[in-house]
């Protein structure tokens, strides 16, 4: 479909008030928000680090370099830490509030949908979440910071206090397999939208991207909300480049204008209240 930009906004902010089934699905371009660096691009992560020195077989069979890894995913941590959610997070609380939002996936590691307000049973998360720990042998899980004080510690590759496995934060990492249950479930409920935003995510990143095409299949409406391209913008029935949070804050408000739910609250309150609390 062929709109200008506010027109866009209206349009979706109507199927957003007409459907009752909305799944969205998040990537790096809303952390990024949050001054999360996206770890892929220009001057992240991966250029001073060798991804495949940290592949998961790698990670199980050296003790180097779990304590590698730990260092690295230190650094990971502490940028999460200091991150607060942004207008994109809050748009999505204030779906759930609504009664709208059937839930979030997410390729996003940083918990901030979770830090937002969203129930933890609304978030789907594929690539896992930085803030727990896992034990790679017994599957017991750890907070993140009773773990990363040992680390601090001098404990450079942890390992559990339960089983003397290898600890290992619960994110999936290059080569790991994706998590069953998750994405199970995140290809069912795509199917059942009938609304899917797909907002901050290039979809270049795979199984995560075939969600909204597992959307499609089930005939659900597809937005996508993105600063560049994606490989699959002709499946979308609006795509809009901008950024996240400024084209999420503009559809909650363009509800709340039109009258076409319950007024929701003042996105900027909720931005200070996430602030201070």
């Amino acid at each position: 479909m062929n709109f200008e930009y506010e027109e866009k906004i209206e349009l979706v902010s109507r199927w957003i008030s007409d459907h009752e089934k909305i799944v969205i699905f998040t990537g790096a371009g809303v952390s990024t928000e949050s001054d999360i660096p996206d770890f892929r691009s220009s001057g992240g992560i991966w250029e001073r680090f060798d991804p495949n020195e940290f592949l998961f077989d790698n990670f199980l069979a050296s003790q180097k370099v779990r304590a590698k890894y730990w260092k690295l995913h230190t650094e990971i941590y502490y940028t999460i830490l200091k991150a607060r959610p942004n207008l994109a997070h809050l748009a999505c609380v204030e779906l759930e509030r609504m009664g709208k939002l059937d839930c979030v996936i997410t390729q996003n590691i940083d918990n901030l949908h979770q830090k937002a307000g969203l129930p933890e049973e609304k978030v789907i998360e594929l690539h896992g979440n930085a803030m727990r720990v896992t034990c790679l042998t017994c599957g017991k899980e750890y907070d993140r910071k009773a773990i990363q004080d040992r680390v601090e510690k001098g404990d450079e590759a942890p390992a559990c206090d339960s089983c003397e496995g290898p600890l290992k934060p619960a994110t999936i990492a290059f080569g790991q397999p994706m998590p069953f249950k998750e994405t199970r479930e995140a290809e069912n409920r795509s199917r059942e939208a009938d609304l899917f935003l797909v907002i901050g995510s290039s979809l270049v990143v795979y199984p995560a991207a075939y969600m909204p095409l597992y959307a499609r299949e089930g005939g659900a409406k597809i937005v996508i909300i993105n600063l560049s391209t994606t490989p699959y913008d002709h499946q979308a029935d609006v795509f809009i480049r901008e950024k996240a949070g400024v084209v999420m804050d503009k559809i909650i408000k363009a509800l709340a204008v039109n009258n076409l739910n319950s007024p929701p609250k003042k996105i900027k309150n909720l931005v200070d209240s996430v602030k201070t609390g």
